[in-house]
């Protein structure tokens, strides 16, 4: 008894003890905002628990009832098992008038196969959104990315999710093989994957295989344009932002291991039925036999006009082998630098932005700046330029500008009369201004900026025989007027979410303008694995004076000023046809603008004046530099992070100024611009400024 009582009295003092030492402890002070902000963060957690159990509970074949009790499927047929210890207690048979069972349904499932690799199962008819890049292999089945078609056997395909476009979708869709029983496809998959997996990573697939599933090997994907696109400071998020994760699983690892991260579905890409039934139409009749339909995308800014054309050339490549694409947005190209109208043969998926997909174009004129205005005339001569070269044998998809209000409305209509296309898509939305629709009978009742209304003739055709010569006729054909059918206009209406405001529009566009540069010059660098080496320690070609010619495209400089404006500039090396080596010194320059072909571009890195050469880093091969004789510059300049991220011995770096005085006259950037009427009307009158009223 008296042990009892002493052991008590020291328990009780251990208590007490603990009390005081509870009662010691500093309490944590939260006010009113924290403490919600910590009650809906315990809420999101617990609602993610669940959803992981009933994932979990799916995948081991269970459904889920009302009542919110959980049942096997055994269970659920009516027959009666033995329940497991400490499962809940199955529900008794419900009557007729129950609701039905929720169908078992595969649940997408992903295991680390190495460094750097993951293999993933989607079952049909599912998604996976991801941001990042990383190469996607189809090792069985058939899944789509950005609307091409990537199935088993096919080589792989390098996929860039960036956060500067919306995110893309990796979905498992119905091949068109014939059909098997389960045990003749897994004999089929665990074949297909007896080269790319181990014997553990097999039995897995095996072990989690459903029929008419695919099973995609995502890979670590490293290439010199992006490693040097993220080297410049604050251009690393393009790709990839670190965020917090609240579960650390393998599924976590195995994505970051590959370089990419899961999204949200409200991320990912989505079209609204009009813009997918404007595509299924346009594949419909491009698939056709002799069909070479010229399509010509138009609509205003920030309406999914460029993500429609990627779009639509994966889907034509799942059908034919090559699509043309003529561009003729000068702000926002797709395979060129800025400041380019191109023609290019495309046969190859397009699965990224465009700073990701540089390529050679088969016929490009440099014009020099991002818009066209104040210069229609010129605008409209190369466009017809680079058209002639087209020869009708794939479709041809036409982007146009996002400008279609005034000037710009006329414009188009030159354009759709020149180009004569088969179909006109036209883009609307909600946020964007009023523009007509442009019908043949309008196209046709409305005069241009630098064409008539005409009257129709045969077959709702226009007459225009002034552009008779772009083509290639017979000799019978020639001699009567060119006669171009009617367009067949597909008003789309899109729904694309976007960050831009007039605010912040132009300097998001100059962003990308800056990461088409940035990618055009990822190109200098060797392939992965060799290092990447900066801009000033590559060797540059050395071309002399009397070598090539000069011309300012944007603004008018003195001759004695040419080569200053000409040294660290963005230049276009061009071919024209007059013969420039009959000069015995240099620099030569012309008086008007040429419209010549463009072979490529390069930076000038500096000129030796001693030596009378310039010296010029650029990516075209020296086959193609044989045959340069002109250097245009314009007003598209190298991205000012090139200067700022040279790096090399301390001091100061090469072009940039610390103490640049902006109260100079004429100091702002626009030196020697030419000015139009226009420009001087706006000096004369110019508009109102509206102020924000500040206490």
């Amino acid at each position: 008894m008296a042990d009892s009582l002493l052991l008590l009295r020291k328990r009780g003092s251990v208590r007490s003890t603990w009390m005081r030492a509870r009662k010691a402890r500093p309490q944590l002070a939260l006010g009113r905002r924290p403490r919600r902000r910590l009650r809906t963060l315990l809420r999101w957690c617990g609602r993610r628990r669940l959803r992981r159990r009933l994932l979990q509970a799916r995948a081991a074949g269970a459904d889920w009832r009302e009542g919110g009790r959980l049942v096997s499927s055994a269970a659920a047929a009516g027959t009666t098992d033995t329940a497991a210890p400490g499962a809940a207690p199955s529900r008794p048979p419900a009557d007729v008038s129950a609701p039905t069972c929720v169908p078992n349904l595969p649940v997408r499932q992903l295991r680390p196969v190495g460094p750097g690799r993951a293999l993933l199962l989607l079952p049909l008819e599912q998604c996976f959104t991801f941001s990042g890049i990383c190469r996607v292999t189809c090792l069985y089945g058939q899944v789509q990315v950005f609307g091409f078609t990537i199935s088993q056997g096919q080589p792989s395909r390098d996929v860039f999710s960036t956060y500067t476009h919306s995110r893309l979708t990796v979905r498992a869709v119905p091949s068109s093989m014939p059909e098997k029983s389960k045990k003749e496809m897994k004999r089929e998959a665990r074949t297909l994957l007896r080269s790319h997996l181990n014997q553990d990573d097999r039995r897995w697939v095996m072990k989690n295989f459903s029929p008419l599933c695919s099973i995609v090997l995502l890979e670590n994907l490293k290439t010199s344009t992006v490693n040097f696109i993220i080297s410049h400071p604050g251009l690393s998020y393009i790709f990839v932002q670190e965020s917090p994760t609240f579960q650390i699983n393998s599924e976590n690892f195995a994505l970051r291991s590959v370089g990419i991260k899961k999204e949200k579905k409200k991320n990912a890409l989505q079209f609204t039925e009009s813009v997918l039934s404007a595509l299924e139409e346009l594949v419909n009749d491009s698939c056709e036999v002799d069909g070479c339909p010229v399509i010509l995308i138009c609509g205003a800014q920030d309406v999914g006009k460029s993500t429609f054309n990627r779009y639509l050339i994966n889907q034509l490549l799942n059908s034919i082998s090559c699509v043309d694409y003529l561009e003729c947005d000068l702000g926002q190209t797709e395979f060129t630098p800025p400041g380019c109208v191109s023609l290019l043969n495309i046969t190859e998926p397009v699965l990224g932005p465009p700073f990701t997909h540089q390529r050679t174009p088969q016929k490009m004129v440099y014009y020099g700046k991002p818009t066209c205005k104040n210069d229609y005339e010129n605008y409209i001569e190369i466009i017809k330029y680079v058209f002639s070269s087209y020869k009708r044998e794939s479709p041809l998809i036409v982007n146009t500008m996002g400008w279609v209000t005034d000037k710009g409305l006329l414009l188009l209509i030159d354009l759709i009369r020149l180009l004569s296309p088969t179909h006109v898509v036209q883009f609307s939305s909600g946020r964007s201004k009023y523009m007509p629709n442009l019908t043949p009978d309008y196209v046709d009742d409305v005069d241009g900026l630098y064409t008539k209304s005409k009257s129709k003739i045969r077959h709702r055709g226009f007459h225009l025989p002034e552009f008779a010569e772009c083509f290639e006729f017979a000799d019978e054909e020639k001699e009567s007027p060119v006669l171009f059918t009617g367009h067949k206009l597909m008003c789309v209406k899109s729904d694309f979410a976007f960050r831009k405001t007039p605010r912040n529009r132009d300097s998001h566009n100059k962003i990308l303008r800056d990461l088409a540069v940035l990618g055009y010059l990822g190109q200098l660098h060797p392939p992965v694995p060799k290092p990447l080496y900066s801009l000033q320690s590559l060797t540059p070609y050395q071309v002399p004076f009397n070598a090539v010619a000069l011309r300012i495209t944007h603004a008018d400089v003195a001759p004695t000023h040419v080569l200053c404006a000409v040294n660290a500039s963005w230049v276009g090396l061009c071919r024209i046809l007059d013969d420039v080596r009959g000069h015995a010194h240099g620099p030569i320059l012309l008086a008007q603008t040429p419209i010549c072909d463009c072979l490529g571009f390069g930076i000038c890195r500096g000129i030796d004046m001693l030596k009378r050469l310039y010296h010029i880093l650029t990516p075209v091969p020296p086959e193609e530099l044989r045959n340069v004789n002109c250097l245009l510059v314009g007003a598209i300049s190298v991205p000012h992070c090139v200067f700022k991220n040279q790096h090399g011995p301390e001091g100061t770096i090469p072009y940039i100024m610390t103490d640049y005085n902006f109260k100079f006259p004429r100091a702002s950037g626009k030196i020697g611009l030419r000015e139009t009427e226009e420009t001087s009307k706006e000096k004369l009158y110019p508009r109102p400024k509206f102020y924000r009223k500040t206490n």
